[in-house]
């Protein structure tokens, strides 16, 4: 079984478990989501390297933004909006680069980090103790023997199959590890909540570059999923296909201020003094958002701005994820955008490590293609990618999966991206994986075997814990 397998296997035994013990029950999400019909009539404002920018500057990069791509009232309708729910600044002057499954990824990220001078802050789920995960050990002990400060903090449901003989070694070297929401409620924190995990994947290095995306620590990764040589964990049958970013300029800041704040509310030790807030300079183009999100949160800010986008739709919805066990709210939005015109597509797994998610989210197939949604499923691969994309221009990419347990009980990260330059890259790796995919049809939907629909409606039955 693969170690991602086991990971949600045993978070899904531990949510079951408690929730027959204290007899819950849920089956809705709470309506969370601010009007969407509100449009704030204020102009959005944009971040530069030197601070906030003028109206006047903000207003022309917006209409530089609105003049390409496709025809698109989503700067207008959804921005403002997007701004008053997050409250992180869109930041112009970044460099973006899409990286797609685990091999570029990780020579991008191994490449930053041999490269620091001053800190390392490493936030991720899964942290395995196999071939990929030892060679990112052996390359922050490594800079932390150089001088350079490492800060650690990882899920412990997400690394309960790591021997803590690994995260020791770490220890013993000088490099801060902290452990989000122990298992263990003897060695829980004032705060503890048992469900909460921290969902994020998120590397900065000296405050100037940073990644994030689903891409977790890992050797199920080590292999690309579009060429016939893969490299295949020994227990592993298929690649995984992944998706992560590369940013540099300003938006690491904001980036930066969500990891400091997550090590804060896990009441980890005070962080060696580092310069974690280095003067930033101007280093592309791209306008950026950092957006993270978490239970303590009256709703979840990636969940209610990625309903105000797809709200806000005119030409077209293109959405790759991973775990899709949508809630009524998603499900309704997305009919919505169909039956009014938009062209709303979904690449779901066509092969999953997560049995009940992936029928779960087979059980709402039938309602969404009546409803005009085209569906597809990607084959050949374990699909692990989080990404977006609106009227090609409203971009995302992160952490966050379309399923209750994103919604509800994660931490999560992502990025927004806005401009038909990005959305141009997003729009081409949409293509690829979806020539490699097959259409689910509705009239072949309806016939699916009797047995489908038991194992569908079992899976609807956890969706909430998922």
């Amino acid at each position: 079984m693969k170690s991602q397998s086991r990971r949600r296997a045993f978070a899904l035994c531990v949510a079951l478990i408690t929730a027959a013990m204290l007899g819950l029950s849920c089956s809705s999400l709470p309506s969370f989501v601010p009007d969407l019909a509100h449009r704030p009539t204020r102009p959005v404002p944009l971040e530069g390297a030197s601070g906030p920018l003028s109206a006047a500057q903000s207003r022309a990069i917006l209409l530089r933004l609105q003049s390409g791509g496709e025809p698109t009232d989503i700067f207008s309708r959804h921005l403002a909006l997007e701004e008053a729910i997050v409250g992180s600044p869109l930041t112009t002057g970044n460099a973006v680069r899409l990286l797609q499954d685990g091999p570029a990824t990780y020579r991008a990220m191994l490449g930053a980090i041999a490269a620091a001078r001053d800190h390392i802050n490493l936030e991720t789920y899964i942290l395995d103790d196999d071939a990929v995960g030892r060679q990112f050990a052996e390359a922050l002990l490594a800079k932390q023997a150089q001088g350079v400060q490492i800060n650690l903090l990882r899920d412990s449901v997400g690394t309960f199959g790591t021997p803590a003989a690994f995260f020791q070694r770490l220890t013993e070297a000088g490099i801060q590890v902290l452990e989000f929401n122990p298992v263990n409620p003897l060695t829980a924190r004032e705060g503890w909540q048992w469900n909460q995990r921290d969902h994020r994947k998120l590397l900065i290095v000296d405050g100037r570059i940073a990644f994030l995306g689903g891409i977790n620590i890992s050797s199920v990764y080590s292999g690309g999923s579009f060429g016939k040589a893969r490299r295949v964990d020994p227990d592993a049958a298929l690649a995984w296909r992944d998706t992560d970013l590369q940013l540099e300029g300003p938006v690491v800041a904001e980036l930066q201020k969500l990891f400091l704040a997550a090590w804060q509310s896990q009441q980890g030790p005070p962080l060696p003094s580092r310069d974690y807030f280095p003067p930033l300079q101007a280093m592309g183009t791209q306008v950026v958002r950092a957006i993270g999100s978490s239970p303590e949160e009256a709703f979840s800010l990636i969940y209610a701005t990625l309903l105000s986008a797809i709200g806000s739709a005119e030409t077209s919805v293109r959405i790759t994820n991973a775990y899709f066990a949508p809630d009524p709210q998603l499900l309704e939005t997305l009919l919505a955008a169909a039956a009014r015109g938009v062209e709303v597509t979904l690449i779901l797994p066509g092969q999953t490590d997560s049995w009940l998610v992936f029928h779960a989210g087979r059980s709402h197939y039938a309602q969404l293609l009546q409803g005009g949604v085209r569906i597809f499923e990607r084959r050949g691969v374990v699909l692990h990618s989080k990404t977006a994309l609106v009227d090609g221009v409203w971009a995302t990419v992160g952490s966050t999966n379309l399923d209750w347990r994103s919604f509800l009980h994660n931490h999560e990260l992502n990025a927004v991206m806005l401009g038909d330059d990005f959305g141009q890259q997003v729009q081409a790796m949409f293509d690829r994986d979806l020539a490699a995919s097959d259409a689910i049809e509705l009239a072949t939907w309806e016939r699916r075997s009797p047995a489908l629909r038991v194992q569908e409606w079992f899976g609807r039955l956890w969706e909430y814990w998922l």
